[in-house]
C-alpha cells in the first residue's frame, strides 16, 4: 500500500499555508478535529461528494510516512479506512501540488496518481 495520501484544498487556503509553512486544515477539518485525507482509491469519490462543481482547487500529495503516528487510518464512508491527521501538516511532507480543474461535464480532472 502506498504511503501517499491526498488532500483537496481551495487554492486560496493553500496559499495561506505556503506563507506559514504549515497547513492547519479547512473549516471541516477544524470542526472534526483532524485534517481529512484520502487514498488514491478514495480521492475521486471525495471530490464528487464534497467538492462537486467547485473550481480553483488543488490536489496535494503528501508522504504519509513522514507524518508519523499523527496520521491514523479510521473507518469512515462505508466502513473504508480513511487517513486522518491529528496535527498540522508540515509543508515539507508535501510531494507535489497540482490544479484540480473541472471537465466540461463538471467532474474534476485528476492527474495520474501513484
Amino acid at each position: 500500500m502506498s504511503s501517499i495520501v491526498y488532500k483537496i484544498v481551495p487554492h486560496d487556503l493553500w496559499q495561506s499555508a505556503r506563507s506559514t509553512g504549515i497547513f492547519t486544515g479547512a473549516a471541516v477539518d477544524h470542526a472534526d478535529g483532524f485534517i481529512h485525507f484520502s487514498t488514491a482509491e478514495q480521492v475521486a469519490e471525495t471530490a464528487r461528494r464534497h467538492f462537486a462543481g467547485q473550481d480553483d482547487l488543488l490536489l496535494v500529495a503528501v508522504d504519509g510516512a513522514l507524518l508519523g503516528e499523527s496520521l491514523v487510518f479510521e473507518p469512515s464512508r462505508g466502513g473504508a479506512l480513511f487517513p486522518h491527521l491529528y496535527a498540522a501538516l508540515p509543508l515539507d511532507a508535501v510531494l507535489w501540488e497540482r490544479p484540480l480543474p473541472l471537465s466540461p461535464d463538471g467532474t474534476h480532472q485528476f492527474p495520474e496518481l501513484s
